[in-house]
């Protein structure tokens, strides 16, 4: 359309002006908090990790967050039990209970403000905040009608690649498991590690003697090998190709191990929050980040994280604790939302478990994966497997 003023202003112009008519959208406001659970049987029977940890079922925590306009939003937290990060399912629950009042009335799309609210409400405990932050993220795009793919940052590609964690079993039981893991079209595969000295060298070099070209191989210790127990691990395996993953339970421990071994480095469990990356990559302590929904405390602070890696060129597994179809569905939407060459690789824990939670849930295809297209995290919650709520918040 003519501009005139435009025009009246720059004489013998010949100033065109297009104008689109904005309709301001009404404040939306949160109705109701609900927080229901679900156990999460493994397919395997059993996961098992560093220092005789293991878990048999995972006890998961979906949340429900209703607005005044009839969108409803859904998030999901699932603690590595209770033993692994300082979080816990039952404790997930009784923090969305406390939480649930004080977001009543807020407006679910302004996520900045709905974090400053929660974390005034609840110091720390991040995961407890993780499923209402993914839940808003969704509502959000239910609004706008776009993916969290495209308000993340856009979709790279058409999929993303994905690793498999290997459960602490034997050596040639490990291998074995790696190789059926293969035939399903994975290649990238998490050896989990982390008893004595011995037996992890031999499940190392067990696993990287079955492994093909084009392969990857991380030996994960979660925290599970003191110093000197790392340093002669790194030695007896340098002739193989490995990354190293969390060898020690502290940070400065595994800065130690980084430089004192040629292996590609991965920190995890050290990197908690936004301040302890900033000092890892000051630091130089890995080339490959963990980034953790839950742990950051949801979508919008592990976006924060991403795109500080992004913007470092450090490159980055995008993952959670754990999870069914609704975790695995906004770790799809972060990972395609991260530039190719940044994300190292990311999971899908729906594939771990025997309870799906979601219709068109994002599923494996030989060994990748891509992020939903419907709006929001693009999935339907089954409400018959969520069953009745535990925690029900209304204004």
């Amino acid at each position: 359309m003519f501009d005139a003023d435009a025009q009246a202003r720059y004489p013998g112009s010949d100033v065109l002006r297009l104008t689109v008519p904005v309709e301001e959208s009404p404040n939306m406001k949160i109705t109701r908090i609900q927080a229901y659970q679900v156990d999460l049987p493994l397919k395997e029977g059993n996961y098992s990790w560093s220092g005789g940890k293991s878990v048999d079922v995972f006890d998961s925590t979906v949340v429900r967050v209703e607005t005044d306009e009839g969108v409803a939003g859904f998030g999901e937290i699932t603690p590595l039990g209770p033993v692994y990060l300082p979080s816990y399912a039952s404790g997930a629950r009784a923090g969305i209970a406390e939480l649930a009042p004080a977001l009543i009335g807020l407006d679910p799309r302004d996520l900045d403000v709905l974090g400053r609210a929660m974390d005034a409400r609840l110091k720390g405990h991040p995961y407890v905040k993780s499923a209402i932050d993914m839940a808003c993220w969704d509502i959000l795009g239910k609004s706008t009608g776009l993916p969290l793919v495209t308000l993340l940052g856009g979709r790279n590609g058409d999929d993303f690649v994905l690793y498999r964690a290997i459960s602490k079993r034997d050596p040639e039981a490990m291998a074995a498991n790696l190789k059926g893991y293969r035939d399903e079209g994975y290649r990238r595969f998490q050896l989990k590690v982390g008893s004595d000295v011995e037996t992890d060298i031999a499940r190392i070099h067990a696993c990287a003697d079955v492994v093909e070209p084009g392969d990857i191989l991380i030996a994960d210790a979660n925290t599970g090998w003191l110093p000197h127990e790392a340093a002669r691990i790194v030695r007896a395996v340098a002739d193989r190709d490995v990354y190293i993953e969390q060898p020690c339970r502290t940070y400065e421990e595994c800065l130690s191990i980084r430089r004192r071994t040629s292996h590609p480095f991965v920190m995890d469990e050290s990197i908690e929050d936004l301040d302890s990356l900033v000092r890892a990559l000051r630091d130089d302590a890995m080339d490959i980040v963990n980034i953790k929904i839950g742990k950051f405390g949801g979508l919008t602070k592990a976006r924060r994280a991403r795109d500080l890696c992004v913007d470092r060129g450090i490159a980055m597994t995008i993952e959670d604790a754990w999870g069914s179809d609704i975790v695995t569905a906004a770790i799809a939407h972060l990972a395609h939302s991260t530039p190719t060459d940044l994300l190292f690789t990311a999971t899908d824990f729906n594939s771990y478990v025997t309870v799906s939670t979601a219709e068109n849930a994002p599923a494996r295809q030989n060994g990748r994966m891509s992020a939903p297209a419907g709006p929001g995290l693009g999935i339907e919650p089954r409400m018959d497997v969520l069953g009745a709520a535990l925690i029900d918040t209304t204004g």
